[in-house]
């Protein structure tokens, strides 16, 4: 007969909170496993009978609480799995086996796992995605772990609420949702325990949304700019520029763009958000602002990435950061209300093209789209001509 008892170890002091422990019997040897949550008297024996905590630590308790009732559960398992093996087995392979699993299965160490692995798959920028997500969970957690078969919906709830607070855009924390979810949902798969859904009380769906695009005459004030004593203002808004040249290139595409890319006029390049191949003719504006930088010593076209010894990667995003940040002052020189980023060039040019009457099926709604599915649809039965002669009539009215 196998036995688990909860118990309360006040702390040395009055004052000092105690911990809560599994105390596992089997066969008559007892072992004991911390649960990692420590509360003071007054909120166990609140947590143990009327189940209300003290307002200033409410969600902590409450979150202890959950956990030890998911504890107790996966102990049960581990038991009943025992138990069943017709192996013989101690209080301490019950122990080893829950710990063993709270390693393997605590959220930061199994995204980390994850990380790792799409990384040595060649997916940076999954990779990046989960890192990020990652990131902004264990800020809310302040840093202090939880294993996954733990989250709860009000625990995914109130992470909503607090990035929403941070002011993070709904479709931002949706996305972040999602990517939470995938790996819940590959680890509740891969370690057998029952999925309870906890991610149906939040949302996970996609906001259209706000309108990004610049008018054509703030394009055409934010060309006209002299910068020339504001190096790093400069450089944000000939990015920009280029983006916007380019038919709202993203970023990361720019600054991966390879020499090789440039070919008989034509830079023909893959996005890396779909994967697929999209062709721009070349024009002189695109190769002014080129031939405006020294050349770049590395393989790629434009100078955003211009050292070999770094971390490629780790570059872009620093300077994404830092071009966006001067694209706020930008924005601010041309007196424009809306807010500037690297990519409203893509939304702009969509608009711009609209603007000039450019047809619907070559400009594809731009950014207006519901399904990028469609937008490739319509761009692969196109002559691309059609759309350079479209790319020139909107370049020119800048």
């Amino acid at each position: 007969m196998t036995s688990i008892k909860v118990k309360f170890r006040p702390g040395c002091r009055a004052e000092h909170p105690g911990s809560i422990v599994y105390m596992i019997s089997h066969l008559g040897r007892s072992r004991t496993v911390s649960s990692g949550y420590r509360l003071y008297a007054c909120e166990w024996n609140d947590t143990a009978s009327a189940g209300r905590s003290p307002n200033q630590r409410e969600q902590y308790v409450t979150e202890a609480k959950e956990s030890v009732h998911h504890d107790l559960e996966h102990l049960r398992r581990i038991i009943d799995r025992l138990t069943h093996s017709s192996v013989p087995f101690s209080a301490d392979d019950v122990a080893a086996e829950f710990m063993r699993f709270s390693r393997l299965y605590s959220l930061f160490t199994y995204m980390d796992r994850q990380i790792s692995t799409l990384r040595g798959r060649g997916k940076p920028r999954t990779a990046e995605i989960y890192r990020t997500t990652l990131n902004s969970f264990r800020r809310f957690r302040n840093d202090n772990d939880v294993r996954i078969d733990c989250l709860t919906p009000d625990m995914l709830s109130r992470y909503e609420t607090s990035m929403r607070l941070n002011g993070i855009t709904c479709n931002t924390s949706s996305f972040y949702m999602r990517v939470l979810r995938a790996v819940y949902n590959r680890a509740a798969e891969e370690a057998g325990f029952d999925n309870r859904h906890p991610f149906r009380h939040v949302y996970t769906g996609i906001d259209k949304t706000v309108k990004r695009a610049l008018p054509i005459q703030t394009i055409s004030r934010i060309r006209a700019l002299s910068l020339a004593r504001h190096p790093k203002l400069d450089f944000a808004r000939d990015m920009f520029m280029m983006s916007f040249f380019l038919r709202g290139m993203s970023f990361v595409d720019m600054a991966f763009l390879r020499k090789s890319d440039l070919d008989g006029g034509r830079v023909t390049y893959r996005r890396r958000k779909t994967g697929q191949q999209l062709t721009v003719g070349w024009t002189r504006e695109m190769q002014a602002i080129v031939d405006k930088y020294p050349c770049n010593p590395t393989q790629y076209l434009l100078p955003i990435i211009t050292r070999k010894d770094i971390d490629e990667r780790q570059v872009y995003r620093n300077i994404s950061s830092s071009i966006n940040s001067n694209l706020k002052k930008l924005a601010a020189l041309v007196d424009s209300s809306q807010r500037l980023t690297m990519y409203c060039a893509r939304h702009s040019w969509a608009s711009a093209a609209r603007a000039k009457g450019v047809p619907l099926s070559i400009i594809s709604e731009g950014m207006g789209h519901n399904s990028e599915t469609t937008t490739r649809i319509y761009l692969a039965s196109l002559d691309t001509s059609a759309i350079d002669s479209a790319n020139s009539l909107i370049i020119d009215s800048v």
